[in-house]
């Protein structure tokens, strides 16, 4: 055993506080730096003199170069290993960040907010990765919703923080604050994180594109992968349409809107959280079910409330709405698991893979949400969309995952193997 496998073997054997805290880094970085500046991008406006869609492209573009990260970062580290990857994103993150302290026009905001994701997209990929190579797959699930979960304290404070910070000191101080923490989560990641990646001999069947021709013909990748993706996309419908169903729709202000979301936020930590413990109870796929069930029955019934007119009201389509995001957390980060497991060796191309997509359709849906939510005078549409998206995510996870694997967990096939061999 390598010094790097005994290092890593060592941060395995217990979920310590500190390879907590690096993991929540290394995850949360990059979307905290994406919604810390929110609370600012109407000041942009002035500052830049310019109009709301050109400083939108502070957000849309810093989507684009985390999902373009995403896809080249994952195959890299199964090459040369997670930390010289990590490190290096992370290194253009903070480079990035104080470029965007002395940005003198929107253009250079632009661009240097867009490596700034390119940057902080490694971590995200990473964090996955080294999960799944230091925990077994049916604990892959609980860390990964332990991870997220705590991640979304952080993100939810992100906006407040950003507002504060813009209201005291300027929008360039944000970029101060960020430039700081990705200097610190750089140093404490390089100090305190070991190499995780396993190398293995190389063999007939290794390297990249026997990697990607791997994964891309395994039914159960693709349904893992589809689900996580769609998963996703409920979360980023459902936002791209709630300020305008609640503002519009409804007459509410955008700050009461703020505080109806973030309740969907809390539903989906206290459902990280929730699986943490479920997952290696029930499975990674007894989990996802649960999950999916969850999301299905909370969208039947804001659908209901559609028809009904009950969810004009923001108390009932957001206490709804509650349901399918806790449901959510379930199917998103077991399906995950699913996904970087079926292949160890090329754990980083599946996580990298799979963040793309989320990322890139996410976008989309993005869009979509805000038609259904802008175009139309009843939250209905949106609720069909978010029901029609449950629906074909348990339909990915029902036709591509085998169905002789899909109730019975890790621990429990390698029992079965062992009693066959022990009769034969």
């Amino acid at each position: 055993m390598t010094d790097n496998e005994i290092a890593a073997a060592k941060a395995a054997t217990s979920t310590s506080w500190k390879l907590l805290l690096l993991l929540v880094a290394m995850n949360g970085i990059a979307p905290v730096s994406l919604y810390i500046l929110v609370p600012a991008l109407p000041m942009l406006v002035k500052v830049f003199n310019t109009d709301v869609t050109s400083v939108q492209l502070n957000v849309s573009l810093f989507m684009v170069g985390l999902a373009c990260s995403q896809l080249v970062t994952g195959p890299l580290s199964d090459k040369f290993g997670r930390r010289p990857v990590l490190l290096t994103g992370l290194v253009i993150m903070t480079a990035a960040t104080i470029a965007c302290v002395f940005a003198q026009t929107l253009p250079q905001l632009i661009g240097a907010r867009f490596f700034q994701a390119v940057g902080g997209g490694t971590g995200m990929v990473m964090a996955r990765a080294v999960i799944r190579d230091l925990y077994p797959r049916e604990r892959v699930g609980g860390m990964l919703s332990l991870v997220i979960g705590v991640m979304m304290i952080a993100q939810l404070l992100s906006p407040l923080i950003g507002g504060l910070i813009e209201t005291s000191f300027g929008w360039r101080a944000i970029f101060y604050f960020m430039a700081a923490t990705a200097i610190f989560a750089t140093v404490s990641i390089a100090v305190s994180l070991p190499e995780t990646r396993v190398i293995v001999a190389k063999t007939s069947d290794s390297g990249f594109l026997n990697d990607v021709r791997a994964l891309s013909s395994n039914p159960a990748f693709i349904g893992y992968v589809l689900c996580q993706m769609l998963a996703s996309a409920i979360i980023f419908t459902f936002a791209g349409g709630g300020p305008y169903i609640v503002v519009n729709q409804m007459a509410r202000s955008t700050a009461e809107y703020g505080l109806w979301f973030a309740t969907s936020g809390v539903a989906y930590m206290l459902g990280n959280f929730v699986s943490v413990r479920l997952s290696p109870k029930l499975g990674l796929d007894r989990t996802i079910w649960l999950g999916l069930a969850l999301q299905i029955f909370g969208s039947v019934v804001n659908l209901i409330w559609g028809f009904t007119g009950l969810n004009r009201q923001p108390e009932w389509l957001f206490g709804t709405h509650m349901i399918v995001m806790f449901g959510n957390a379930f199917a998103m980060s077991n399906a995950s698991a699913g996904a970087i497991s079926i292949r160890p060796q090329a754990a980083g191309t599946a996580s990298g893979a799979m963040g793309f997509l989320q990322m890139g359709f996410g976008s989309l849906c993005s869009q979509l949400g805000a038609f259904l939510g802008g175009r139309f005078a009843t939250p209905l549409p949106l609720n069909i969309a978010v029901l029609t998206i449950s629906c074909t995510c348990a339909a990915a996870i029902y036709f591509l995952v085998p169905r002789t694997n899909r109730f019975i967990s890790e621990d429990e096939m390698l029992d079965a193997e062992e009693q066959e061999s022990g009769i034969l």
